[in-house]
């Protein structure tokens, strides 16, 4: 694969893309090769990895509202 080397990028932008990549759980490189793909090719249509769809859902509720009830119901003989 070829490997791209891109100079005299303003620090603002470069603060961006680390912004961004940070916000996808992903590296700076891994970001700028997203951001070319698409703007180069254009959606593929590609459907979004489990992470992605976990990384986009909101946080919403508390801990709480997903606490399960250890009592099973039933006796324990020992």
């Amino acid at each position: 694969m070829a490997q791209l080397l891109v100079r005299q990028i303003e620090e603002k932008l470069v603060r961006k893309l680390k912004q961004r990549a940070g916000e996808h759980g992903v590296s700076m490189e891994e970001e700028h090769r997203r951001i070319l793909r698409e703007a180069l090719l254009g959606s593929s249509g590609k459907r979004p990895s489990l992470k992605e769809y976990l990384l986009a859902m909101p946080d919403v509720g508390s801990d709480e509202d997903f606490a399960r009830d250890r009592d099973l119901g039933r006796e324990v003989e020992l």
